[in-house]
């Protein structure tokens, strides 16, 4: 009932965001300027903090509603465990949790935003649509969930992820990377002073597309690497656990443009690389990068989008098959597949049958990857038959399909509900 009622109002709040925009909340200048040298600490220290005001929200008896943002910038890892600083937002909730237990707080992932700074997740919180000229237009998709989730009174904290508003390319889909700075938001958020939260609070993750690869691999990757965390449950929807599998998949579709996302986030964590991109794409595929390391992910589809990457390589072979030819590329493609660990609170798997993005074979692969290990799992499938294929309609249909049934699951685990996952099955 209470989730019914949260679900009402979740589309009351969805109608005002699409009919409103309102002004940016101001964000001091160099705010997303790491100090240098990065202060000593531990991975998930607040670095700064700033204000911020969600659009839309409105002034209430607890603070702004649906709830109260902050700015957050906070110490994090890269990939090859080197210190960086990392940006996001914490919103503590207006309503009460009458959950059991303590207040738990939720790390929503967020999917593919853009790989340009302006596309970082806490900036777009607070304008809703995001314009630079001539097509850069991207919208703030994730405040459905995030709104789902202050309505019933659970705390919410989003990574930008690394290189996103912070200096260098954002790594995107960079497991080690991703898993670290949604772990360490989680740390930042239990640090906060003044919230709602306490410093032990329960926790959850959540995330679709590259989110769900972020939660996938932080779920696994929890048990080493933040044992303090009371990780109650994980939603990894649509998770690129493989890259190589995925790059294929995605190669002609409307968001070809991901795989340069994904050579400049490459670049930027694995510079070894470099030599052998520069002597094997063409000019064209050399000015494809640089374009879409400054945008968003609306305009990368409309540059883009439905090109082969074959354009962009002076063999004429595909990216994905040119990576494939390359053994360090291999290497680096092995090290970032999610699955090879053991996550230590129950996951729930949702992915499309006909997904024309992240392809389904390799989610289910990586449910059985984990079921194999011993970890609880629940794997759901959408079946869909194929819609528009490489338009990304299967891709986006399950997300909004499997909202209700995942949002239920993940409070069941934050209200302590045992499962047993369908591991067997």
């Amino acid at each position: 009932m209470r989730l019914s009622k949260s679900l009402a109002a979740i589309m009351g709040i969805a109608t005002a965001m699409v009919l409103t925009v309102a002004p940016s909340a101001s964000a001091a200048p160099d705010f997303y300027t790491p100090p240098s040298p990065l202060p000593s600490g531990s991975n998930g220290d607040l670095i700064r903090t700033g204000p911020s005001v969600l659009v839309p929200s409105v002034p209430g008896v607890n603070g702004q509603f649906p709830g109260t943002a902050t700015r957050l910038m906070y110490r994090s890892e890269d990939a090859n465990d080197k210190p960086i600083a990392v940006t996001g937002t914490y919103i503590d909730p207006a309503l009460d949790w009458t959950g059991k237990g303590p207040r738990p707080v939720v790390a929503v992932a967020p999917g593919t935003q853009g790989q340009g700074d302006q596309c970082a997740p806490s900036k777009m919180l607070n304008q809703l649509i995001t314009y630079a000229p001539p097509l850069d237009v991207m919208v703030e998709y994730e405040l459905l969930t995030i709104n789902a989730l202050l309505l019933q009174g659970i705390a919410v904290v989003m990574t930008d992820y690394q290189g996103l508003g912070t200096p260098g390319n954002h790594t995107y889909v960079n497991r080690a990377a991703e898993a670290h700075a949604v772990l360490d938001s989680v740390r930042a958020a239990q640090s906060l002073p003044g919230t709602k939260i306490t410093p032990d609070a329960p926790v959850g993750m959540w995330g679709y597309s590259q989110g769900g690869g972020a939660t996938a691999a932080a779920a696994e990757l929890a048990g080493e690497y933040a044992p303090e965390l009371d990780i109650k449950g994980t939603y990894a929807g649509a998770p690129p656990a493989d890259l190589a599998a995925t790059l294929a998949q995605v190669d002609g579709t409307s968001l070809t443009g991901v795989i340069g996302y994904t050579l400049n986030g490459l670049r930027e964590s694995n510079p070894e690389l470099n030599p052998t991109i520069d002597d094997n794409i063409n000019p064209a595929g050399q000015q494809m990068l640089a374009t879409v390391a400054n945008q968003c992910v609306g305009a990368t589809v409309l540059s883009v989008g439905f090109h082969r990457t074959n354009e962009f390589t002076k063999t004429g072979q595909s990216l994905s098959d040119l990576l494939k030819s390359i053994p360090i590329a291999g290497e680096v493609f092995a090290a970032n597949k999610i699955g090879n660990r053991t996550p230590t609170a129950p996951v729930y798997i949702g992915t499309g049958s006909t997904d024309d993005i992240v392809p389904h074979g390799q989610a289910v692969e990586l449910a059985g990857d984990w079921c194999a290990k011993g970890a609880n799992v629940q794997l759901d499938t959408v079946p869909l038959p194929p819609i528009f294929p490489g338009l990304g309609a299967g891709h986006a249909l399950p997300l909004l399909i499997n909202e209700i049934p995942a949002m239920k699951w993940l409070g069941d685990r934050l209200n302590d509900v045992p499962t047993a996952g369908n591991c067997a099955g």
